[in-house]
């Protein structure tokens, strides 16, 4: 019998939006957070496996920023498209506190309170992209397009794929 799956805060608040997606559980390994193991884990491309980062503008403070797993926020258009002189990343010391999430559990859906949301452009390349559900070890697989409206995001061309 499948294990059940539990459903996160993340899943519970966009059920109440009637927003569809699919709960996709994969194997995680606490030394191996990186998102090319998710995207592996799950058999998917890791240019569909979008990670959720948060850092902080000068001038607007949290912003969250999510970006292909093969990608890097490029902070220069992040402060550009926010409205920020200077962003930075927030210190993995402060992930819990700022968004009640964990480092490999962050999800766009269901944070602490709405920050400023940017995706990168290419999440619109795709029927349904790959975020996290909330916890290790779940992702939600859902429209970009859904999931953009759902969290006010704005698209811009905030990744570098230098990395």
């Amino acid at each position: 019998m499948a294990k059940k799956i539990e459903k996160t805060n993340a899943a519970r608040l966009l059920d109440k939006a009637g927003i569809a997606y699919k709960l996709i559980p994969y194997e995680f390994d606490e030394n191996d957070l990186a998102a090319q193991h998710v995207a592996d884990s799950l058999g998917q491309d890791i240019a569909r496996v979008f990670k959720t980062l948060v850092l902080h503008g000068d001038k607007t403070g949290h912003i969250v920023c999510v970006v292909p797993g093969d990608a890097e926020v490029n902070l220069k258009a992040l402060a550009k498209a926010s409205g920020n002189k200077k962003v930075e990343m927030i210190a993995m010391k402060d992930l819990l506190a700022v968004t009640g999430y964990i480092r490999g559990g962050c999800s766009p859906v269901g944070m602490k309170k709405r920050f400023p949301t940017f995706f990168h452009s290419t999440a619109l390349d795709f029927e349904t992209i790959y975020v996290s559900a909330g916890v290790r070890g779940l992702q939600l697989e859902i429209s970009p397009s859904d999931l953009i409206a759902f969290v006010g995001g704005t698209v811009a061309d905030v990744a570098s794929f230098d990395i």
